[in-house]
C-alpha cells in the first residue's frame, strides 16, 4: 500500500511560523534544521499512518501526535492519504485553535 502525505496550507503556515519564532532567538540554521526534522517526521507517516491519539471529540477523524515534546501534529488519515492539518508549538491551546479552523 502506497501512502501519500500532504500538508494543508495551515500546516505549511505553522511550519513557517515555527521557523520565524526560532530564527531570531537561535539562528537561521537552527530554525531550518528543526523545521526540516519536523517536516521529515511528518513524511514518515507514509510508513505507519495509523498512529497518534484519536480526537474525534474535536473533529471527526482527527489524530494528534507529539514531536519531541516540542510540538503537536494534527492530522487525518483517509484511505491512502495522510493530511497534516496543523503543526502546533508546545504550549498552544490546541482545542481552541482547532475550533477556529474549518473542518478538513
Amino acid at each position: 500500500m502506497s501512502v501519500r502525505v500532504g500538508f494543508s496550507e495551515r500546516a505549511i503556515a505553522d511550519l513557517q511560523s515555527i521557523y520565524d519564532y526560532i530564527a531570531p532567538r537561535g539562528s537561521e540554521r537552527i530554525a531550518r534544521d528543526y523545521v526540516a526534522r519536523l517536516y521529515a517526521y511528518c513524511l514518515d507517516f507514509q510508513v505507519f499512518p495509523e498512529r497518534g491519539v484519536h480526537r474525534d471529540d474535536l473533529r471527526p477523524g482527527l489524530r494528534l501526535i507529539g514531536y519531541r515534546r516540542q510540538a503537536t501534529i494534527a492530522f487525518a488519515v483517509l484511505g491512502n492519504d495522510v493530511t497534516i492539518l496543523r503543526v502546533f508549538q508546545r504550549g498552544r491551546d490546541i482545542e481552541a485553535l482547532l475550533q477556529d479552523d474549518e473542518p478538513a
